[in-house]
């Protein structure tokens, strides 16, 4: 393990001993940019998401695996730049996990060096990062459930890492629709154009937003040729149906740009065979120098970034991986209205009353006191519509009370 000097991290003051950290004060009630408290009702939905995306992934095939949240800081990770840093006592430089597949990489590396392959493992956790980005709703702290496949490539392997993204959205209740690129596509047709690495890499970002005027003032700079530029706005319009393939076809040149329009074909056919609808965006043009092969994003209505994401690439020593995480926090934000749905809670009088209530079906919450008129008060702060003492179930709501027709239900 290559070692790192130590970075230039922010400097922090112990708390004084006449500091005070009452409830009230700042201190107590600030959070650092980024991070945020999750209050029961949508910790309820991302708990329940988690759990459902794991049984669906068990029942694809995919083994669990638990990560460290504490990694050895490595410059050439890559998210090194935006990780958050600190130095244990002994002054090595660790890193908290910042994204997950280099953390499976070196999980397979070290404990399945030979397979066997293909190898299916899926993962939940939170992840970190020291600088807010717009990608991930400038979160510094935030949640995924993700898997991944690696050991084998082609058609097959992509369009089942497709047809689980897609039975995942499902299985959350969401109406997502994946949207595939690849970005070594874009880079092809601009190497068959002429442009220079350095020329390239000053395109590919304008390409990914489908930034025209971007797009034309780079291309003024750099002296590209008037029917290149076509070609790069060609690029940024290639988003749609299957018709987007046989429009890439046209702009393909080489047969590295010819072999990308193929393959994305033959997963389409593939994935509609499985049921899978696939619309395609062949400017994606992102992190093409990490992405080995075809990448693909799901959008749902409403929210403006995509809530799962993923893609092919290359672990150390060239062995092929492949696969998606989900972000929590915004599935759960698109999750329905009612999911997941819960079962009553209700108050129980005595521990009798609780063990039928959750016999039942129920949720019982105990009682901590016999006064009944706090009892009721809390009932209808809580929004508990019944109490049970044994098994009797009764109904505490104002109607029932001031109506004189507080009975069993």
């Amino acid at each position: 393990m290559r070692r790192v000097s130590a970075p230039n991290l922010p400097s922090c003051s112990p708390v004084s001993p006449d500091e005070t950290l009452s409830p009230g004060s700042p201190r107590a009630t600030a959070l650092p940019a980024g991070v945020r408290d999750v209050l029961p009702a949508e910790w309820k939905r991302r708990e329940h998401l988690r759990q459902h995306l794991f049984g669906l992934l068990r029942s694809w095939g995919y083994e669990g695996v638990d990560l460290p949240a504490l990694e050895l800081a490595d410059p050439a990770h890559p998210q090194g730049d935006h990780a958050f840093k600190l130095i244990d006592s002994g002054g090595q430089v660790l890193a908290l996990r910042s994204e997950y597949t280099t953390a499976l990489g070196r999980l397979v590396g070290t404990h399945f060096p030979s397979g066997p392959f293909p190898l299916r493992l899926h993962y939940g956790g939170r992840l970190w990062l020291r600088t807010q980005t717009s990608e991930l709703g400038r979160l510094r702290e935030f949640n995924q459930v993700g898997a991944e496949l690696i050991g084998v490539t082609g058609v097959q392997a992509d369009t089942e890492l497709l047809a689980l993204a897609h039975a995942a959205l499902g299985q959350a209740g969401v109406q997502a629709q994946l949207e595939v690129g690849f970005p070594g596509f874009v880079d092809a047709v601009l190497t068959d154009a002429g442009l220079t690495e350095p020329v390239r890499a000053a395109l590919h970002d304008a390409i990914d937003r489908k930034s025209g005027a971007d797009l034309d003032l780079l291309a003024r700079r750099h002296g590209v040729p008037a029917d290149v530029t076509r070609t790069l706005h060609s690029l940024t319009e290639l988003y749609g149906g299957p018709e987007v393939l046989a429009a890439a076809q046209a702009l393909a040149r080489g047969v590295r740009a010819e072999q990308a329009v193929a393959h994305l074909g033959a997963v389409h056919a593939a994935a509609r065979g499985a049921g899978v609808d696939l619309l395609f965006d062949l400017g994606v043009s992102r992190r093409y120098g990490y992405y080995t092969g075809l990448t693909f994003r799901a959008y749902v209505e409403g929210i403006n970034q995509p809530v799962l994401g993923g893609g092919r690439y290359a672990l150390p020593g060239g062995l092929p991986g492949a696969g998606f995480a989900i972000g929590l926090e915004r599935l759960a934000a698109a999750v329905p209205a009612g999911v997941p749905s819960e079962p009553e809670t209700v108050l129980a009088l005595d521990f009798a009353g609780a063990a039928a209530a959750r016999a039942a079906g129920l949720r019982a919450e105990l009682a901590w006191t016999d006064d009944g008129a706090e009892l009721r008060h809390f009932a209808q702060a809580r929004g508990l519509r019944r109490w049970v003492q044994g098994a009797d179930l009764r109904d505490v709501t104002p109607h029932a009370l001031t109506s004189g027709t507080e009975a069993r239900a």
